[in-house]
Order: C-alpha cells, then sequence, then structure tokens
C-alpha cells in the first residue's frame, strides 16, 4: 500500500498545479475553498475563493456578514445552500468554539453543511489527520485500478470505496496524498479522455490492462427528472418592476426574482396573477434550465402597466437596479439575454 501513496506523490510534486489553497494551513481558507469547490469546475471556482478571501478574510468577518452579501457575493456559482450553510457554520465556529476552527473530524463533521468529504480534507490538509478523502476524482481513480463494479451511488458502494481510500492512505503525509489523488483524478483519470500514458498507476490498472477504463465508476441510473413550468412576470412601466425575496426552504431561498405562475402546461397566454389586472403583454425569452432533478421550462412575460406598480409582499425596482439584488442564475441569464434590460 504504501507503494500506491509513494507514486501519486511523487507524481503530484512534479505536476501540481499552482493553486493558492494548496498554500494554506489555515483551515478556514482551506473550508472556503472545499465549500466553493464542490458541483464547480477549479477553473470557475478561483475567482470566487478570492472574492470570498477578499470579503471575508476571517470567519469573524464572513459570521458577521448578512445572509443578502453572501448571496449576492455567491451568484453564479449555483447551489446556494452552500453559501448558506457556509454563513450559519462561521456563527457556530464563533459562537461554539470561539471563532477558532475545530482541529479533529470529529468536530469538523458536526458544522453546518460538512460532510464526510469536506471534514476529512481539512483535517487531513490543514492538521495531517490521517482521514482518506472519497470524491468524484477518488472514486474514478480507485474504480479503474481495481476495477470496482459496485455502484459509487450505493451505500454498499462509499463503505467499499471509502475502506478502500483509508487502506491506501499514507499515515504520515496524508494530506498530500490526499490532494495528490485528487489531482490525479483531474488531470490524468479523466471521465471521458483518460491520460493514461502519463499515469503513475498504469502499471497497477487492472481496467488499463483490459482497456475497460471508460466502463468505471459504475453508477446506478435511478434518477428522475421531473419538468416545471415557470412563467416570470416583469410588470412594469417601463423603468420600474416588482421582485419578491424568496423564502421557505426551496434552492432559491433568500435570493429575489419576478412574480412567478407555475403551471402544469405551457401558457399560451397570461390572463391574471393575484389581485393584479393584467393587460397589454408580450411573451419575451424562454430558457431552459437543468438542475439535478428538474428540468425548468421557463417563460418570461412582459406586462406592461400605466397604473402604480405596486402588490402586496412584493417590492418595487428601478429597472437599473436589479443586479443589485442577488439572483438564480436563471433569472441572471434572462437579464443578460432580454433587449428589455438592455434600453
Amino acid at each position: 500500500m504504501d507503494e500506491f501513496s509513494g507514486l501519486i506523490r511523487n507524481w503530484y510534486q512534479i505536476n501540481k498545479r499552482n493553486l493558492p489553497w494548496r498554500k494554506e494551513k489555515n483551515p478556514y481558507y482551506i473550508w472556503l475553498s472545499e465549500v466553493i469547490l464542490q458541483q464547480t469546475q477549479v477553473v470557475q471556482g478561483l475567482n470566487y475563493y478570492l472574492k470570498f478571501k477578499a470579503a471575508f478574510p476571517s470567519i469573524k468577518s464572513l459570521a458577521k456578514s448578512d445572509e443578502e452579501t453572501i448571496l449576492k457575493l455567491w451568484q453564479g456559482l449555483g447551489y446556494y445552500s452552500r453559501a448558506r450553510n457556509l454563513h450559519y457554520a462561521a456563527k457556530q465556529i464563533l459562537n461554539d468554539y470561539g471563532g477558532h476552527f475545530p482541529k479533529t473530524f470529529d468536530e469538523i463533521i458536526k458544522l453546518k453543511g460538512v460532510g464526510d468529504y469536506t471534514a476529512a480534507a481539512i483535517s487531513s490538509f490543514a492538521f495531517e489527520e490521517p482521514r482518506a478523502v472519497v470524491d468524484g476524482n477518488v472514486f474514478r481513480v480507485l474504480s479503474r485500478v481495481f476495477k470496482i463494479s459496485t455502484p459509487i451511488n450505493s451505500g454498499q458502494g462509499k463503505k467499499e470505496f471509502t475502506k478502500l481510500a483509508n487502506t491506501l492512505l499514507s499515515q504520515k503525509m496524508p494530506g498530500e496524498h490526499n490532494q495528490a489523488i485528487m489531482e490525479l483524478g483531474a488531470l490524468v483519470c479523466r471521465p471521458k479522455l483518460p491520460d493514461c500514458q502519463n499515469c503513475p498507476l498504469q502499471t497497477k490498472c487492472l481496467s488499463y490492462a483490459d482497456q475497460t477504463q471508460l466502463s468505471f465508476p459504475v453508477k446506478n441510473k435511478n434518477i428522475t427528472i421531473n419538468t416545471r413550468h415557470l412563467n416570470y412576470l416583469i410588470i412594469t412601466d417601463g423603468n420600474h418592476l416588482l421582485i419578491k425575496k424568496r423564502s421557505g426552504k426551496g434552492i432559491w431561498q433568500g435570493l429575489y426574482d419576478f412574480p412567478m405562475i407555475e403551471t402544469t402546461e405551457p401558457l399560451k397566454v397570461v390572463e391574471h396573477f393575484e389581485h393584479f389586472e393584467i393587460g397589454k403583454q408580450k411573451k419575451d425569452l424562454e430558457l431552459k434550465h437543468i438542475l439535478t432533478h428538474q428540468r425548468l421550462e421557463a417563460k418570461f412575460w412582459i406586462i406592461f402597466t400605466e397604473s402604480k406598480i405596486e402588490l402586496l409582499n412584493y417590492i418595487t425596482i428601478n429597472k437599473s437596479d436589479i443586479e443589485d439584488y442577488p439572483l438564480p442564475q436563471l433569472i441572471v441569464r434572462y437579464i443578460n439575454e432580454s433587449d428589455f434590460f438592455r434600453r
């Protein structure tokens, strides 16, 4: 097992990317990078990491910030629950740990939004605790090298891969080992175009031996995608419009969007909305937005009115101020593509 770790760590020393969080031992900055990079490619996450680090240089500054400021800075990354959990956990650290980041896996995992992977990453990178990280890159490397056909998205698969990853882990240099195997998965053992000729594990890889690399990892295909029809109303006199802050527990909680009607089938015309009398209207754009378990079919309708723009629970803003508010990426796309917002 030491040979496995030695091969990937030697490769890592020569081939690793120069990323700012790799120079850090500050657990707060490591945590920040790990949360941002969940479901996000490094090339996109890098700028967000630098922006967050500049805006919130300490746990205290993040904890004391208001949620709307954090969501606005997060805009474009998606999966906004990550930002809300980050804010909540910063308050936890401030209140429960005196502002000092917890040092062990068992304490780190108690933070809001932190799971096994993130806790293992922080504890090993910052404190050299021997805990193996198991993310998508690690699943891919291990499944190909050892030809493991257990589905990675099954309970049994997660247990099997976690046990193997911990067996292979360097006890002396767990942080570097974890960084190395993830980097190998990102740069060499890629999903569709693995660079097997430059892999330090080539001679050990069972799937390379019989050229079955692309058959691994194995996943259960049981995800149902639901289609939703959303009709957004831009109620305007040409210069002002209505928006509302979303409440509840949805994925866009705390973000702002326009008045909206959800229907079971696509609308051909908007007939009414709450107590607002629908008059002159035009269909502006249609956009599709794909989420993990949902397909959003969105239509945007511009509703022109000469009367005072006012509705209960909505706020009236200048059209030019719309980008001052944290918005779902679907709304950002619409604003960027609509002629109405270019005028």
